[in-house]
Order: structure tokens, then C-alpha cells, then sequence
């Protein structure tokens, strides 16, 4: 067995394309203007106004995540710019060595 790589090195270019297609075409629909509508960031759960929310994988792309609606939340800039190409659990470890700086319900905590 091959060790497991951190990022999903075997995805070709095309079905990158594909997944960020089909994110900015989520992006344009309806339920992601109500999920913006909310104003809240999905990881620290802050009121932003949605014009400044932007889209997040929860899985990222580049790790294998795909453009779903369960797989993209409403997150503020300053999370979104932290999280980077974290996993959930990466991002949770992340969070707890940080002082301050905590996600409040975000991840089912």
C-alpha cells in the first residue's frame, strides 16, 4: 500500500476546472445568496455583512473536495485566509493552539 499523499496530486487540470465551474456556478444560485444572506461566517460564527463572506470548500479542491452544497460554507475572509487548504481536523488543531481565536459551533462541535 502507498502511503497516502496530504493533497490529491492525481487530480488533472481538467477536473480542477471542472470543480471551481461548478463552484462559481453555485456561487451565482440562489441558495448560496441565502447562505450569504445569514451574514454569519461558518467557522467563527462572527456577523459579517454577506458581501465580504466569501466561498469555502470544507474539503477542499485541492485535497479531493468537490463543489457541493455540502462541501461549501459561507466563511469571513479572515478565517478563509487561515484555513487555507486545511481539513476540518486540521483546522480544529489549528484553532486550539491559537489562543483567542476560536471556532464557536461551526464544525458540530
Amino acid at each position: 500500500m502507498s502511503p497516502v499523499s496530504p493533497f490529491a496530486y492525481d487530480l488533472d487540470e481538467g477536473q480542477i476546472k471542472t470543480e471551481r465551474r461548478k463552484a462559481r456556478e453555485l456561487r451565482a444560485s440562489q441558495w448560496w445568496k441565502r447562505r450569504c444572506a445569514k451574514g454569519q461566517c461558518y467557522y467563527c460564527g462572527r456577523v459579517t455583512p454577506a458581501d465580504a463572506l466569501t466561498m469555502d470548500h470544507i474539503v477542499p479542491i485541492s485535497r479531493g473536495g468537490k463543489s457541493t452544497k455540502g462541501n461549501i460554507v459561507p466563511a469571513c475572509k479572515t478565517c478563509n485566509n487561515h484555513k487555507k487548504q486545511m481539513l476540518p481536523m486540521e483546522w480544529e488543531t489549528y484553532l486550539q493552539s491559537r489562543k483567542g481565536f476560536r471556532s464557536s459551533n461551526a464544525l458540530d462541535e
